[in-house]
């Protein structure tokens, strides 16, 4: 008896303590053997059994309640996809990334359903896989959860409190004695376990374990490298990418012009073309280019980084915020970067980006061509032997960088796309006319999708100006966009020779050097004088503009109006009687 009580004083005290100690703690959601050995060795510690269990436990469900209720992206949906493909099983999907295992499961039952193929659907663009995926969002409530949250702070006073001895059945019990229509006791304990106050986390470091050919770490040095531009002298600063194979101790360094998002994913991409292959998992720090909001449990990815995952095969994992421990190899590989290339090239000058990376490539070369100290192989040795051949081969494609935007198709039929200060109009479908767009773009073409369909593709457009399909436009329009100088000659002949003759001359490169686009009015006036003057005078007053180098609307139609009246007045002439006896006619005798 004794000694049960001083066990239950003992236990009631690390209790205290556990809840006690700092919130953080860092567990390697990718290595789930560690998670099992930490959970053995706490067991085989009697005293501190439950509080462990009752820990690993309330994270797990920390974390699924987080996801609950949310509509998934489909960058994230599509990093499930991909460790599918790679013959990953639910669980372990959902231990790897920031989504529960029933999440999962409903994914995955979906596919079957439907009969989708997982390689098929990871081509697809984002705005359609959300409509496949997430036709309707269902909206529901439930009485019984307002009735539960209502008694959740008894519940949590009585569970806390040891000389209760209050256990989870008896509130079970209570509860639906007072609310016999309320949840069973399998959705009980599940809501009860979800909604506890957590414990205070546990702080535990683990030692870190690499497999061959699984994952790639990627960071920038602190220090930055420089040339100098040949046109105006100027030291042009650039960012140094580190990246390293972590097994091997493999790195690949690379300058870039800075540390946005174009730059990182190129900087990426030209490592994955060193390695020759694609690890699965791409291991970043917490910089902006790859992670938008940093959180132990769901760090935002950037949507390009998981675009370009999608593209090459592999999973983005960062690393847990402020934990240098997660991504130490690749600081180390930075430290021995300044030791072996910036100090190697101290006194150097270079004149370009290219020059530059040039003389870091070869360093890293002789870095990973180096043998290792206390071993009798190079980095180089090591990572053609064990993990080049355990790497995803690359996609024929290059990858191109995706840009989203959310856009409204305006009343001429064209969405305005503005980026890296240039607009460019693109057609829809005229009846789409006021509808939201999502708008997927990257260097070389733009794709439109309204209500989750895509209506519109086009080749990408670096000048001000209309991109368009005749289709799409509506019948007013198309007159108007059709509009050239020989569409206007074409029009012409069907009224006359001097009606071609003129509209030719008006659009004569030997004539003007104006755009196009400033005789069209005058064609217009000229083609339609034909429904308002009669045809020879309309052909006359083309003759006489080629003659005279009339080229102005307002000149042509005075000349118009006045021949006109000039005609009018000499058939009126010639058709007046003439008098035989006036005063003043002096007749045939006057001259003799």
């Amino acid at each position: 008896m004794a000694n049960l009580i001083v066990k239950s004083i003992f236990f009631r005290s690390i209790s205290v303590q556990y809840r006690k100690i700092k919130h953080e703690l860092i567990i390697f959601r990718s290595i789930p053997v560690h998670i099992k050995s930490m959970s053995a060795y706490f067991r085989s510690i009697p005293v501190h059994r439950f509080v462990i269990s009752f820990y690993f436990c309330t994270v797990k469900h920390k974390i699924s309640a987080k996801m609950a209720g949310t509509i998934k992206s489909m960058n994230l949906i599509k990093q499930v996809l991909q460790l599918k493909k790679l013959g990953e099983s639910n669980r372990g999907v959902a231990k790897k990334l920031p989504i529960d295992k029933e999440t999962v499961n409903g994914y995955m039952r979906t596919i079957k359903d439907n009969n989708w193929q997982i390689p098929e659907l990871i081509k697809i663009d984002d705005p359609e896989l959300e409509r496949m995926f997430h036709a309707g969002n269902p909206a529901y409530t439930d009485n019984r959860m307002e009735e539960f949250l209502s008694l959740l702070p008894y519940f949590r006073e009585q569970l806390s409190n040891p000389k209760l001895h209050v256990s989870r059945f008896l509130l079970f019990e209570e509860y639906r004695k007072g609310h016999p229509n309320g949840y069973g006791k399998s959705q009980f304990f599940f809501h009860l376990k979800q909604n506890l106050v957590a414990q205070k986390d546990i702080v535990t470091v683990m030692a870190n374990t690499y497999k061959p050919g699984e994952k790639l770490m990627v960071d920038y040095a602190g220090d930055k490298l420089s040339y100098i531009d040949l046109d105006t002298g100027e030291i042009i600063k650039v960012e140094v990418f580190v990246a390293c194979m972590p097994y091997s101790d493999y790195p690949y360094v690379i300058c870039v012009p800075s540390q946005k998002t174009e730059d990182f994913l190129y900087a990426i991409r030209m490592c994955l073309e060193y390695l020759g292959g694609v690890p699965p998992i791409i291991t970043p720090d917490n910089l902006k280019a790859a992670v938008i909001k940093a959180d132990r449990h769901e760090p935002e990815i950037n949507t390009a980084l998981r675009d370009m995952g999608n593209h090459y095969h592999f999973v983005v994992l960062p690393c847990d915020p402020v934990s240098p421990t997660q991504k130490s190899l690749v600081e180390d590989e930075v430290k021995i970067t300044y030791n072996r290339i910036y100090a190697r090239l101290r006194n150097k000058k270079f004149y370009s980006l290219l020059e530059l990376n040039k003389a870091v490539w070869e360093l890293v070369n002789q870095h990973n061509q180096t043998r290792m100290q206390k071993r009798p192989y190079s980095r180089e040795e090591r990572f053609h032997s064990m993990e080049k051949h355990l790497l995803q081969p690359l996609p024929d494609v290059i990858y191109e960088m995706r840009y989203y935007a959310d856009l409204k198709v305006q009343l001429n039929g064209h969405i305005e796309l503005r980026h890296n200060k240039i607009t460019h109009y693109y057609s829809v479908p005229f009846y789409h006319v006021g509808k939201k767009a999502k708008v997927v773009f990257t260097r070389s073409w733009v794709k439109i999708y309204i209500e989750g369909k895509l209506v519109a593709t086009h080749m990408r457009s670096y000048e001000f100006g209309y991109t368009y399909v005749r289709e799409h436009l509506a019948s007013n329009s198309a007159a108007i966009v059709e509009r050239s100088a020989s569409h206007y000659v074409v029009r012409a002949a069907h009224n006359s020779d001097d009606c071609k003759a003129y509209i030719t001359e008006i659009f004569n490169p030997q004539r003007t050097n104006q755009p196009e686009e400033i005789y069209y009015r005058l064609c217009d006036a000229v083609l339609s004088s034909y429904r308002r003057y009669e045809k020879d005078v309309v052909d006359k007053t083309c003759s006489l503009c080629i003659e005279y180098k009339v080229f102005s609307y307002k000149r042509f139609e005075a000349i118009l109006k006045n021949y006109e009246s000039t005609k009018a007045s000499d058939e009126s002439a010639c058709t007046a009687p003439i008098p035989k006896n006036h005063e003043n006619m002096r007749g045939n005798n006057y001259f003799q």
